[in-house]
């Protein structure tokens, strides 16, 4: 880290799993100006396989050490995968960061858990870092976004993922969210298009203000609610069956794969994707309570009833 007199931002940008800090430091030495401070820790590849917490323990006392030798500059922050989920968790041991924060920039970042690590770990014991990539951070990271502009960056070579991560599990509430075709979970780190983006985001860092929930974010928000929700595949929403259809055309349709693995989905009578999750079976039971509670509070407004 090089100590500079007055730095105009302290720019933080952290790799995520199985990567170390090269790629990061060089999209923050392309950010930032000549008067920024840049920090990119390095937690260690073989490191990012095990814990998170010691690699949130890492990244805190960075931050901690550098908060006191520049306790008024603004800090920037940029995490990409893991490095995203490691921001999220300092952020909530501290939220008194949260004001000093210009904004956080969250590139292909498994908010709502990862679709490997819960296949990997279906229930949470702790195999690796699979349970931690894993877990589903959506409600703390809509907490966060309510108090500092985030934008999430994600990519999509095959109509759903970036190779690695859905599309999906990198959306949550209250954040800017932009999707890019084409680009890889890698490429995220350096692609033109996503420092054009972050320059662009940085010019003008808003907090979104929520609009008031309509009838599609309301079911999102139900489902998402479910244990073990994680965000699904787009390529599997034509595999899907209709199973409620309501009176101002969104339509819940469910698909089963080969597992017997529940995959719900929201469509419109144009079949537009709208939001996909799935369960594993550890799950499949709350999955189905809720479909149950969803059909009695809707009643009145599901079709043919």
């Amino acid at each position: 880290m090089t100590v500079l007199r007055s730095p105009d931002f302290i720019l933080y940008t952290q790799h995520g799993w199985a990567d170390t800090n090269k790629t990061m430091a060089i999209l923050a030495r392309t950010l930032a100006t000549p008067k920024t401070l840049i920090v990119s820790p390095d937690l260690g590849f073989w490191k990012t396989w095990l814990w998170i917490e010691p690699l949130i323990e890492q990244v805190e006392q960075s931050v901690k050490k550098t908060i006191k030798i520049y306790p008024h500059t603004p800090l920037k922050i940029i995490g990409h995968s893991m490095g995203g989920l490691i921001w999220l968790e300092v952020l909530k041991r501290n939220p008194e960061l949260r004001g000093k924060i210009h904004s956080l920039i969250l590139l292909g970042s498994p908010i709502g858990g990862a679709d490997l690590a819960r296949i990997i770990d279906p229930l949470g014991i702790g195999i690796g870092i699979a349970r931690d990539l894993g877990r589903d951070r959506r409600s703390l990271a809509t907490s966060i976004a309510r108090e500092i502009p985030t934008l999430v960056i994600a990519g999509d070579i095959d109509n759903g993922s970036d190779g690695t991560i859905t599309v999906e599990t990198t959306k949550f509430f209250g954040s800017q969210f932009v999707c890019l075709n084409g680009i890889s979970h890698p490429a995220l780190r350096y692609h033109p298009q996503v420092i054009e983006i972050i320059r662009n985001f940085w010019a003008n860092p808003i907090i979104k203000i929520s609009e008031k929930s309509d009838f599609t974010n309301i079911l999102i928000e139900q489902l998402q609610s479910v244990k073990g929700m994680t965000g699904a595949h787009r390529k599997y929403f034509s595999l899907s069956k209709p199973h409620l259809t309501f009176k101002n055309g969104i339509i819940l349709c469910i698909w089963k794969n080969i597992l017997q693995v529940d995959h719900i989905f929201l469509t419109n009578l144009e079949k537009e994707y709208l939001w996909g999750g799935f369960v594993g079976w550890v799950h499949a039971r709350s999955l189905y309570r809720t479909l149950k509670s969803i059909e009695r509070e809707h009643d009145h407004l599901i079709a043919n009833q």
